[in-house]
């Protein structure tokens, strides 16, 4: 597995570079990983079994669902209890759930959010709150490796891996584990793409693009692919290019990508107001407020 100092003496050999997000965006694999290994171990692990209905509900927009898609698993948790603990319905039913201090302290601090970091600081602390969030997060990681196999790449994902490698350095940006990452990669024959992968344990996305990519290309040189607004967000932070793979329309977009976006990239006329309506049209999909507080059922 690679690390940090890996991005940060990354050479560039092309003269373009193309950051790409990993799950629902080459993969289909949010949907199955979030509903039947992190929500289930959501339920379980912090005693939700009393509102598992509204848990199940709340995870699933913070995760699949909202402008929070795509993001750490462990800001998830807390945004997700955030919201679970104001639900009239679970206040009805007078449901604990845990405030987690110990875990928000440590995300307000710590970039690299990952199992290895967060070990190392339950040994450090024992803080309670970090010894259940690394439960959480093991059991996740069990469940994601027992169950989630033989999903393949979106259509149109390995003609762009094809077409973009002969002119990009390619580098997969996620926030995965990069133990997943790389079996996903492999099991699937694209391994070869891309030059790095870099998962959680090595900082955030913004950090990944800043690390290999930062100051090594022209900014209108380096472009990412993603499927959640965080991926935006990483771009915009650097300066650099955005491409959204919409969710529930994957397949046109990595179709469009593959016949047209691309060679706008490379032409360098991508900028501008072709990259604007294609953000535009992406932010239309995700909401911020979940559909219970729009319908005032909270």
């Amino acid at each position: 597995m690679h690390t940090v100092d890996d991005l940060k003496n990354f050479k560039p050999a092309k003269k373009f570079f193309i950051g790409i997000d990993s799950d629902g965006c080459v993969f289909d694999s949010m949907e199955i990983k979030h509903k039947e290994c992190f929500c289930p171990a959501f339920v379980n692990i912090f005693d939700l079994q009393p509102v598992a209905k509204y848990a199940r509900e709340t995870w699933e927009f913070v995760n699949l669902y909202s402008h929070t898609r795509g993001c750490n698993r462990f800001p998830a948790v807390i945004r997700a209890l955030d919201l679970l603990s104001a639900r009239k319905e679970v206040k009805a039913r007078r449901a604990t759930i845990p405030e987690m201090k110990g875990l928000r302290e440590w995300v307000g601090r710590e970039t690299r959010l990952s199992n290895p970091v967060l070990e190392n600081e339950v040994k450090a602390t024992r803080d309670p709150d970090l010894v259940l969030a690394l439960e959480w997060s093991s059991e996740v990681n069990a469940a994601v490796k027992k169950i989630v196999r033989n999903i393949p790449p979106f259509p149109f994902v390995i003609e762009s891996l094809r077409q973009m490698q002969s002119e990009a350095d390619i580098l997969v940006v996620s926030q995965a584990s990069t133990e997943t990452l790389e079996r996903e990669w492999e099991e699937h024959g694209i391994r070869s793409f891309p030059r790095l992968i870099a998962g959680q344990e090595l900082g955030t996305k913004t950090e990944h693009l800043a690390m290999a990519a930062g100051g090594k290309y022209p900014r209108e040189n380096i472009l990412m692919i993603g499927d959640a607004p965080g991926d935006r967000d990483a771009a915009r932070k650097n300066g650099v290019l955005y491409f959204p793979i919409n969710p529930g329309s994957e397949e046109a977009s990595w179709e469009r990508f593959s016949r047209e976006a691309l060679e706008r990239f490379l032409a360098g006329t991508y900028a501008g107001e072709y990259e604007k309506n294609l953000i535009a049209g992406f932010e239309k999909i995700l909401p911020e407020n979940p559909p219970w507080e729009i319908a005032g059922l909270s």
